[in-house]
């Protein structure tokens, strides 16, 4: 009854059910098979214990016949030699072996029933065994798949809220910045003096201020004139 009670309460729509419920299904799985584990090992002995009465049970009915058989003959042979009182007494003992033997067969089809349920209760217990055990490998290979895409969410959650953003708008503001610094290099680099209004070479000073005196010298006469 315990072994079968067991059975019922891990039974496939029960596991179903709480795996369904509760917050650690592989810990509860776990803690399943190593019930189950414990019951298989009890249940070895115990079967093989139902064997033995069996076995005890077919020799005692074999004994039982075979002292039937003996009594019968007696009687049998009694009754040739005209011994009725004797064969009368062979004939009381075969009645009380007979009563015997057919309380052992009763007995024997009580075990052969009791091992049979045995053998099956056993079996249901390795079958659920080994499907807990692909149910634990399932829901472990699925854990871990879950357990990883979730990091893997929140590394990109924040990658792309902080990272990303800030990293873009540094780089932005660094090609501006080279962009800017490119387009001032290159203006300087055309024409490094005149690219600024109002800026006079120092070196061209004398040679200019030569020239502006023929231009003003020049430009007197004109003026003169008028």
């Amino acid at each position: 009854m315990g072994m079968l009670k067991r059975i019922k309460m891990i039974g496939r729509a029960r596991i179903n059910g709480l795996l369904d419920s509760i917050e650690n299904p592989i810990a509860m799985l776990n803690e399943y098979i190593r019930e189950m584990e414990q019951e298989l090992q009890k249940g070895e002995p115990v079967l093989a214990h139902q064997i033995y009465l069996e076995k005890k049970q077919n020799a005692l009915i074999g004994e039982t016949e075979s002292l039937i058989a003996r009594r019968k003959a007696q009687a049998r042979l009694a009754v040739k030699q005209g011994e009725d009182f004797i064969a009368k007494l062979a004939l009381q003992e075969k009645l009380i072996h007979q009563e015997q033997l057919n309380l052992y067969t009763g007995q024997l089809a009580i075990l052969q029933y009791q091992t049979q349920t045995l053998y099956e209760q056993l079996d249901e217990l390795k079958r659920l065994y080994h499907e807990l055990q692909h149910k634990r490998l399932l829901l472990i290979s699925k854990a871990n798949t879950a357990q990883s895409i979730k990091q893997m969410q929140k590394t990109i959650v924040a990658f792309h809220s902080e990272t990303i953003a800030n990293g873009v708008s540094r780089a932005e503001d660094r090609i501006f910045m080279i962009e800017a610094e490119a387009q001032a290099s290159k203006q300087f680099m055309a024409n490094p003096y005149t690219a600024v209004k109002g800026y006079i070479d120092p070196g061209l000073e004398h040679e200019l201020e030569q020239v502006l005196q023929v231009v003003k010298k020049e430009a007197k006469p004109i003026e003169d004139a008028r």
